[in-house]
């Protein structure tokens, strides 16, 4: 990525989209908004926050065409990373494009999806492509599947980011064998988790709470958790905000100085934001 001028980094919000009701909607998708989110106004509520910092996430609805998500990250690239979705075949070229304007990951969203033979030479090929621009594969998908399809993926040397706490069904359970062979992975492997969007997992404040114990004892600490608004939280809109989330976040994240690392640290490192970058 192109040197660019630097903001001074007060916080970043891992997990974002945004979109306008003019875009083409893919035929495959599950959902359409019927209501504009902006960069502009996205950048509003990071202001509101007093957040320097925010990682816009391709939605699903609009497939693999990225166009939207890269102009926002051209017109300010000094505070946007994005994360895309791309063809499995995607050329160098065209990955490169990506990684120019801004992208450090791509998204796997697979939530009704049927899951793959991801260890296949073409997920090979592609997760190559991505370890070798020190990208990351973010994996939107239920707690039941996760066990499965992230050992696949951590063979081709990536970095493995879950979404929304792995979408646990309330609580990430240690008696539960799924969420326990996730859970055994991660105090070795280079996998990191979103603390994000507790309503997709119907999430209470305590069942949120435990499953930032687990996570945390899990890992060993907390150097590899992010955290994301998930705004404009589409389908769930009337039920939550940004400045609601933003709350939430700081609520279960009492400690100071987790909640710096979280915050502001993790996600630098990860989403290559700050001067050397």
């Amino acid at each position: 990525m192109t040197q660019l001028a630097t903001v001074t980094l007060t916080g970043v919000d891992s997990h974002a989209h945004i979109f306008h009701q003019g875009l083409r909607l893919t035929d495959s998708r599950r959902y359409s908004p019927d209501y504009d989110a902006t960069v502009e106004q996205y950048l509003g509520h990071l202001d509101d926050c007093g957040l320097s910092h925010g990682v816009l996430v391709q939605p699903s609805f609009l497939g693999t065409d990225n166009s939207h998500m890269v102009a926002a990250l051209r017109r300010f690239p000094h505070r946007l990373r994005g994360t895309a979705v791309v063809e499995r075949d995607a050329a160098d070229e065209s990955l490169d494009e990506l990684a120019e304007a801004g992208v450090v990951g791509i998204r796997l969203n697979l939530i009704g999806q049927p899951l793959e033979d991801y260890r296949s030479a073409p997920w090979r090929t592609l997760f190559a492509k991505v370890a070798q621009r020190g990208w990351s594969v973010e994996i939107q998908r239920g707690m039941e599947d996760l066990d499965v399809v992230v050992p696949q993926i951590l063979k081709s040397g990536v970095a493995v980011v879950i979404d929304h706490f792995g979408l646990p069904n309330g609580e990430i359970d240690p008696v539960n064998s799924h969420h326990q062979a996730l859970l055994s992975l991660l105090s070795s492997e280079n996998i990191w988790v979103k603390l994000s969007a507790t309503y997709r997992s119907r999430s209470n404040l305590d069942q949120a709470r435990c499953s930032i114990d687990r996570l945390r004892d899990a890992y060993g600490h907390s150097e590899r958790l992010l955290w994301g608004s998930d705004w404009p939280h589409t389908r769930f809109e009337s039920q939550t905000d940004y400045e609601a989330q933003f709350a939430l976040m700081q609520t279960l994240l009492p400690n100071a100085a987790e909640r710096q690392r979280i915050l502001a640290d993790n996600p630098a490192t990860l989403f290559k934001i700050g001067p050397a970058n």
